[in-house]
């Protein structure tokens, strides 16, 4: 007789098998096509926007802490763990299919941050409320309430007990004892007085961290992969080779590798890069409403350079890294296989500089998932209970790191997928909101330059 783990696993596997993979990737590529490649020849004015966005209109902070503030929940454990996951699952051709899932992942992501920005609102504290739950419900009309309740219910789950809270502080208890040999409740009890410290504080205090690690995160594990990278130089294109090659081919078993499928490596690569860019989930445009632009369009283009930023460059520099030291054909798996990446080829100093972007990574997950859970908790519940969710979340930190509840895992696991639907289904039925409010600040930006 099945237990309910075993039950659980089953419909986690299916949930997170073709039938969510189809519906993300070909709601991506239905929003390229409507969008006629956006994220291609609009790519350059997005990264431009970063850092010369006016920050002009209604919102709580400037549209790079809106996008620090998303990213801080993206790039986490998944760069590291997730493509290493993917890897050695379904070899280096899955890191092909970590790209495909990026590049549709862009639309995506730029119709999210679009429409967080068109049906957002101001909540009883005069700070911006948006997300799926409010362009749901106001964009797709009252009677689609249903579908938004069922997406902020499952963003509050996901906060609680997946993404945001013990995968997190396990990935930094347990990589700091095994570097550095620190009591694992003396990290915890740390993390746990820094999560209270800046939670507590609300949007402002937590985009204020966030924008303070997150260049410095991602530019610190960027720095130390291209180092390997150098190393290896002269096998770079012949790596490349072999994730584009073996994306189409059977990758045949070598070492401690058993070899995969195509399909295997398809699965893999875009579960992965999808679970680590969040594109098509829906967490990312809860962020992106709290930007200071009246232009809908101008922080959707800045919202897709997330997924560009989290795998298109950060998940491709772990996956080269796997690639080129051989590693991903051993018996490691994980984060212990990563880690053997770098310390192959740097010694300790890489494995403790790999403990330590790992730290950062899951912390500021920690952060981001808050704030996502938080204003989910608004939408259902109102001010009110934002003080008993920060409290709730705080314990779970605190207890985080002692509790091996695979049960729990594997249920939010669930939950995060079934978030990710209602989101689709509004990106899909306001695609042609998306479309027109894309005219609309593209007309803008030309009358702009004749001036």
């Amino acid at each position: 007789m099945l237990n309910a783990l075993s039950i659980a696993q089953q419909i986690d596997s299916f949930l997170w098998g073709p039938p969510l993979i189809i519906l993300l990737v070909g709601t991506g590529i239905f929003l390229t096509i409507r969008l006629q490649l956006l994220q291609v020849f609009q790519l350059p004015m997005a990264f431009k926007l970063i850092f010369s966005a006016k920050n002009k209109g209604n919102g709580d902070v400037s549209s790079f802490k809106a996008l620090c503030l998303a990213l801080a929940a993206t790039v986490g454990t998944g760069n590291i763990v997730g493509v290493a996951t993917a890897v050695q699952a379904g070899g280096p051709g899955a890191i092909f299919w970590m790209w495909m899932a990026a590049f549709f992942g862009m639309a995506t992501k730029y119709s999210e941050g679009l429409l967080a920005i068109k049906y957002r609102t101001i909540d009883e504290k005069g700070q911006i409320a948006g997300g799926p739950m409010y362009y749901i419900e106001r964009g797709m009309g009252h009677k689609w309430r249903p579908l938004a309740i069922l997406f902020a219910a499952s963003c509050i789950l996901v906060a609680f007990f997946g993404i945001g809270t013990f995968p997190q502080v396990n990935a930094i208890v347990d990589s700091v004892h095994l570097s550095f040999g620190i009591n694992k409740y003396i990290t915890d009890a740390v993390i746990t007085i820094l999560v209270a410290a800046i939670t507590l504080g609300g949007i402002r205090s937590i985009s204020r961290a966030a924008s303070a690690i997150v260049p410095f995160m991602a530019a610190f594990y960027v720095l130390i992969s291209i180092v390997i990278l150098i190393i290896y130089a002269d096998q770079i294109p012949a790596a490349v080779q072999v994730i584009i090659h073996d994306a189409f081919t059977p990758t045949a078993a070598t070492g401690g590798f058993l070899g995969a499928s195509v399909m295997m490596a398809m699965k893999n690569g875009i579960a992965r890069g999808v679970f680590s860019n969040e594109s098509g989930l829906g967490s990312a445009p809860i962020a992106a409403a709290a930007a200071k632009t009246n232009w809908a369009g101008e922080q959707g283009l800045i919202s897709m350079t997330g997924t560009f930023i989290d795998t298109i460059i950060i998940c491709t520099m772990t996956g080269l890294v796997l690639v080129l030291t051989g590693v991903w054909n051993g018996n490691a798996a994980g984060a212990a296989m990563t880690n053997n990446a770098f310390s192959s080829t740097l010694g300790v100093i890489g494995g403790n500089f790999l403990t330590i972007a790992l730290a950062l990574f899951a912390f500021t997950t920690i952060l981001g998932w808050n704030y996502y859970g938080e204003r989910a908790c608004f939408y259902l519940f109102g001010m009110k209970s934002i003080i008993t969710y920060r409290v709730i979340f705080i314990i779970l930190v605190a207890s985080g790191a002692f509790l091996k509840l695979d049960l729990i895992w594997v249920i939010a696991d669930i939950v995060n997928g079934i978030m990710a639907i209602p989101n689709l289904i509004a990106l899909i039925s306001l695609s042609g909101i998306i479309v027109a409010e894309t005219k609309k600040y593209q007309s803008h930006l030309k009358s702009m330059n004749k001036k």
